[in-house]
This record gives C-alpha cells, sequence and structure tokens, in this order.
C-alpha cells in the first residue's frame, strides 16, 4: 500500500482545499483516491464571536456590545425563557418594601430590564431645591452609557436622541469578561436553544397549515373497472387544502390481497423530533435560568414528580432572588440614602 501511494503535487494539493475531489495517483488503475469537501471550519469561530466585538463610540455614547432589540425580540421566543424571567420579577418585585423614592412599578421595570438586557438605567427626578424626589426607570433598550463619565443618552431612533441631565442617570449591569461599559445577560449561552424551540413550533405549525401532509404513497397493483383510478385520483386531491384528514374508502371487486398497499412516508419526508427538540431546547434554557421545573408549571414526566414544590421555592429564593436583590441594593450605596428596601422573607414551615 505504501508503495503504491503517491505524493499529490502542488496543483493538487491547492485542488485539494479548495473542495474538489482529486485522485491520489491518475497514472495506474485502481488506486486509492482521497478527496475532501467543504471549507474548513475552525471550531472556536463562533464561540469567540462576542468576544471580539467592542463597544464603539461616535464621540458621544458607546454602543452595546450585541443588539438590545434583538435581545428584546427574544424574550419571548421560548415560552421557558419568558416564563423564567418573568418569574424572578415577579418574586423580586413581590420582595420589595417600597419606599417614597422608589415605587414597585418603577421597581418591576428595572428588574426585568436587567434580566433581559443586563442593564438596568435609574433617573434621578429632583426638585427645584436638588433633593431627589423619586427615581423613575429608563429603558435600557434606549439608554446609551455616554463617553464622558457621568453622561447618559436616550435614542429612541435616529436623530432623536437625548441626553440626560449629568449625574442623574445610574446604571446597574451585570458583569462581562470582555468589556466594563455594558452589562450581559446570564442566558446568553442558551439563546440559540430558545431560538431553536421557536423555530421547532413555527415549523410544526407550517407543516400542518399547509394542508399537503398525506403522508404516504397509494400503491395499487389489482385489476380495477374503467374509471376506478381516475376516481381513487381525484378522491386523494381532494384530501388536501382544507377539511383535510378524511377518510377514503375503496372497494375493488375481485381483487387480489394486498392488491393496495399504503406506504407511509411521513417519518421519512417530515422527521422532525419535534418532541425531542421542544424536551432538549426547554431543558438548557432552564439549566441557563436555574429554575426549578415545578416553578413553570412544567408537568413531569414520570410518577414520582419533581418533588416539594415548597422546599425547591425556598432554594430557589436563597440561591437566585437574593443574590438579585444585593444587585439592586447598590443603589442605596450610589445614591447615598435607601431607596431600595427588601421585606425579610419568612420561610414555609
Amino acid at each position: 500500500m505504501s508503495k503504491r501511494a503517491r505524493r499529490m503535487n502542488r496543483r493538487g494539493s491547492a485542488a485539494v482545499s479548495e473542495g474538489a475531489i482529486v485522485a491520489a495517483s491518475d497514472s495506474r488503475g485502481g488506486s486509492v483516491e482521497a478527496f475532501t469537501f467543504g471549507d474548513p471550519e475552525p471550531v472556536l469561530s463562533r464561540a469567540t464571536m462576542l468576544d471580539m466585538l467592542e463597544c464603539y463610540h461616535n464621540q458621544r455614547w458607546y454602543e452595546p456590545p450585541i443588539s438590545l432589540d434583538g435581545l428584546a425580540r427574544a424574550f419571548r421566543a421560548s415560552p421557558h425563557h419568558s416564563s423564567a424571567i418573568i418569574l424572578k420579577r415577579n418574586m423580586l418585585a413581590a420582595s420589595l418594601d417600597p419606599t417614597p423614592f422608589l415605587s414597585r412599578k418603577a421597581f418591576a421595570g428595572l428588574v426585568q430590564d436587567y434580566l433581559v438586557m443586563g442593564n438596568a438605567y435609574v433617573q434621578e427626578v429632583r426638585n427645584r431645591l436638588g433633593g431627589v424626589m423619586r427615581l423613575d426607570h429608563c429603558l435600557a433598550k434606549y439608554a446609551r452609557r455616554g463617553v464622558e463619565p457621568g453622561r447618559f443618552w436616550w435614542v429612541a431612533g435616529y436623530r432623536n436622541e437625548t441626553e440626560f441631565e449629568p449625574g442623574t442617570v445610574h446604571q446597574l449591569m451585570a458583569p462581562d469578561i470582555n468589556q466594563e461599559i455594558y452589562g450581559l445577560p446570564e442566558y446568553l449561552s442558551a439563546l440559540q436553544a430558545a431560538l431553536l424551540n421557536e423555530n421547532a413550533t413555527l415549523f410544526r405549525r407550517r407543516y400542518f397549515e399547509n394542508g399537503s401532509h398525506a403522508g404516504y404513497i397509494l400503491y395499487a397493483t389489482g385489476d380495477f373497472a374503467d374509471g376506478d383510478v381516475d376516481n381513487m385520483r381525484e378522491a386523494l386531491k381532494r384530501s388536501k387544502g382544507p377539511g383535510n384528514f378524511r377518510n377514503l374508502f375503496v372497494h375493488a371487486s375481485g381483487g387480489k390481497e394486498n392488491g393496495i398497499k399504503i406506504l407511509p412516508i411521513a417519518e421519512v419526508g417530515a422527521k422532525d423530533e419535534f418532541l425531542g427538540i421542544k424536551n432538549t431546547t426547554r431543558d438548557d434554557v432552564l439549566a441557563a435560568h436555574r429554575v426549578p421545573p415545578q416553578l413553570l408549571g412544567i408537568v413531569p414526566a414520570n410518577a414520582g414528580g419533581f418533588g416539594d414544590v415548597t422546599k425547591a421555592t425556598d432554594a430557589f429564593f436563597e440561591l437566585e432572588i437574593e443574590p438579585l436583590q444585593s444587585v439592586f441594593l447598590e443603589l442605596n450605596d450610589v445614591l447615598g440614602f435607601e431607596a431600595v428596601r427588601f421585606r425579610e422573607r419568612v420561610k414555609a414551615e
């Protein structure tokens, strides 16, 4: 084998790198042929895509490293993705002890922005003497951090930007390992799973809406009277579109056994592993959000269930909600007075 193998010349090597089929030896019959297809794919190209994104600026404000509009639209891509975020928001809002400066409504908006966008912005509304009257919630989707420290901009559209009064806006951000200007949400590793979950649902919905999924081959080999084949063909045509899933009756007098066979092809032509995709992507999303499944109303597949929901709630509150509370308590240090306060939670016996 080694004696017959020959080296490829430069031309052959170049052809191989371009994806062509190249023979290892074209001078001897029956030689081994080597071929390759597809371009080289760097393993880390997509994994490090966010690392190369920079927060560039236009001399006034920095742009986020990831599309905030895309994060907003992906919020409702998967029911488990949005439900996990809403659960955390509701539990945090319920644990708040409102102060004269911060209402529960404004706080709920801050929490939702922080969980979805990785950033939350609060604006001081001051009186004529310069004292703080209340704290308002600024939508993180349109807020931008200024190039100069302490300055923030409201960018709701092209040429509709407005600068906030310096020193009146404060930012809470989820830490990122690549930059310190904007925060990034924790669920980015499961964002593709949430989008795949949505695509699987849309594909299955369109599959049933198109009305062209009879899913079988009617194989007839028997003897039929004149016009019977045409009648069957017309009946099959009427089975598509609105009113499909109808039954078809065929009577062949004097026909033989197995004269008419139905060969199902739906398993091959439309196999998309719908349940497998839905369950796998759901688990990925829940793992990213670290939410127990019983808190989201998921029906257990086994008879044993998910365990005691009260204990799961206590553990979830201690491991997830309390650390999030500490994030918003940082506002007190920035403002210099107590604007955020939480009630002490009593665990269920």
